[in-house]
């Protein structure tokens, strides 16, 4: 017999999410996640994937990933500091350091298990974490996780961290102080200002973290944030997942080679759970290479994004503030954006409502990512589709 306690707190709760439009409903795709999904039997243009660049679905990664899985079989078999370190995960990692621009690199399993391994293993309830109020959730959970004080500052507002900063350090209370933020920002698309950050670091002796997993295969021309403003030299912790842009599944933290090294020892998720498996090491080695190799893709990208985004804005969407292809049409209301998106779905795009808590109440939205797999007549086909739900429900 279950517990009707629990029964009582879920129905209770579940009821009232989904009152609020705050519930999020779980569509299955049927098929590979491209430029076009089928959800329920129809086809629908997507413009909900982090698949920024193909890469799911290239057919470059998709022959490497079963030839790892012919060489190297369908798990590592154990955790990396047993048996579970493969020539796959080595190469990997050499891999991203060169195309991050650092010393050396780790890699994990999720970009969530990153930021949970990392900000854990170097910062303790001794220390002082300023963190950007509009950080991802993997981030407030690491810094949670480390049982440091949890100083927030206002959305990229520089002399509000500056002020917070220089309070921290002059209050003598902290061993170790460190900044965090994402490198781009998934929600709103725009850009943390970088140069400004790394100079209050410099100057206040801050340790720098960077969250660029939207950013790596998109800014900087596919090199990501930090190497945008050539600051790999400078921050100190560059994280980053293999699921984005890259398109397979994993993460990782790049710095130099004893931050490496300290991680390898004292990071939890590397110690107690076993890596990525072989073919998502080698297709996101080959990813990583082919970024490196050529910016077509991520010109694509862009191109892309620009012009998805010139089209809405001309319709009159409230598009926020984005600097990069991650595209939003801001609603406002929860329930009127889950019912937009549930609108879009009726009639051929497939773009999801977020609501809070993943962004501030009152500000729920449709996310838009066109990819590099998009072509223009999607693209078009699409904005028509936002005209007439848009008409329909009287936003624009």
């Amino acid at each position: 017999m279950s517990s009707n306690t629990l029964n009582s707190f879920l129905n209770i709760n579940i009821a009232d999410l989904k009152d609020r439009g705050l519930y999020n409903e779980i569509d299955t795709v049927q098929g590979a996640n491209g430029p076009v999904i089928k959800v329920e039997g129809k086809e629908l243009i997507n413009l909900s994937s982090n698949n920024y660049l193909g890469f799911a679905t290239d057919e470059r990664l998709k022959k490497l990933a079963k030839k790892a899985v012919d060489s190297h079989g369908v798990g590592a078999g154990a955790v990396r500091t047993i048996n579970g370190t493969l020539d796959l995960h080595i190469h990997l990692e050499e891999t991203i350091a060169k195309f991050k621009g650092t010393e050396a690199a780790i890699s994990y399993q999720s970009g969530f298990n990153c930021n949970m391994a990392a900000i854990s293993a170097v910062m303790d309830e001794n220390d002082a974490i300023l963190s950007d109020a509009f950080n991802h959730a993997s981030i407030i959970d690491g810094c949670r996780l480390s049982k440091a004080k949890i100083i927030p500052f206002e959305h990229s507002n520089m002399n509000n961290l500056r002020q917070k900063a220089k309070e921290a350090v002059d209050s003598g209370r902290y061993n170790k102080i460190m900044v965090i933020t994402d490198g781009v920002f998934s929600m709103d698309g725009d850009i943390a200002k970088l140069p400004e950050i790394v100079e209050i670091a410099e100057e206040l002796d801050l340790i720098t973290y960077v969250d660029d997993a939207h950013g790596s295969g998109v800014t900087g021309k596919g090199a990501g944030t930090v190497k945008q403003f050539g600051l790999q030299d400078k921050v100190d912790f560059q994280m980053g997942t293999l699921s984005k842009a890259i398109g397979v599944v994993g993460g990782y933290i790049a710095g130099k080679q004893n931050l490496i090294d300290w991680l390898k020892v004292r990071s939890r998720p590397f110690l107690f759970s076993t890596a990525v498996s072989p073919a998502d090491a080698m297709a996101s080695t080959r990813a990583m290479e082919l970024l490196m190799e050529s910016t077509e893709l991520n010109e694509k990208l862009w191109k892309n994004g620009n012009y998805l985004k010139d089209g809405l804005k001309k319709l009159g969407f409230n598009i926020g503030n984005s600097e990069t292809p991650i595209t939003p049409c801001i609603i406002g209301d929860e329930k009127n954006a889950q019912e937009f998106s549930k609108r879009l779905l009726q009639v051929g795009v497939y773009a999801k409502a977020i609501v809070f808590p993943t962004v501030p109440r009152g500000t729920g939205r449709v996310r838009n990512m066109p990819t590099a797999a998009h072509t223009k007549e999607m693209l078009d086909e699409a904005i028509d589709i936002y005209e007439k739900v848009g008409k329909e429900m009287g936003f624009i």
